[in-house]
């Protein structure tokens, strides 16, 4: 049996293997796709893991957030365009995004008066900004429920079969 490593500071994906109680051999085995010495490599930063890479642990390592880190921290693209997403309890997503409505809801009139004419005036533009602001959280918070659930799905605590049978739908 091999021995706990000592490292501080592992990244996400050394944390991940260790948290399976995986050397690098058997999650090597385990992901299918990746090699002891490539996984020491990306758990080490001597190296930055491929996109595909990233999938294959994920899957593995049944932690889909892993996806969005890589995209939001590890992507020149991502880092631009995709939020991290923070891992939360259902209920307190669901708050989140009912909060969030709510606020949407009272900005939808003002929202209306300021876009119906094409055009975003000089004396409308910190209105229009806090209105933005208030869709990022509603997206943000809708990718919090994907992440969510997907991570229920792969831990299976949600029925997979049943929940793609209604996602198809």
């Amino acid at each position: 049996m091999a021995r706990a490593s000592t490292k501080e500071n592992k990244n996400i994906y050394f944390r991940y293997r260790e948290q399976l109680g995986l050397t690098r051999e058997e999650a090597s085995e385990t992901l299918g796709g990746l090699t002891a010495d490539r996984i020491e490599k990306i758990e080490n930063e001597r190296s930055l893991p491929h996109p595909d890479e990233v999938l294959l642990m994920a899957e593995g390592y049944k932690a889909p957030q892993l996806c969005n880190y890589y995209c939001a921290n590890e992507c020149p693209i991502g880092q631009q365009y995709v939020p991290e997403i923070q891992v939360k309890d259902l209920s307190r997503i669901v708050l989140e995004m009912l909060a969030a409505l709510n606020v949407a809801q009272k900005q939808q009139e003002r929202l209306i008066e300021i876009t119906a004419d094409g055009e975003i005036q000089t004396n409308e533009i910190a209105d229009f900004v806090e209105i933005q602001k208030t869709l990022e959280r509603i997206s943000i918070t809708v990718e919090t429920l994907q992440l969510w659930s997907e991570q229920m799905l792969a831990s299976g605590a949600i029925n997979r079969e049943l929940y793609e049978k209604y996602m198809s739908k």
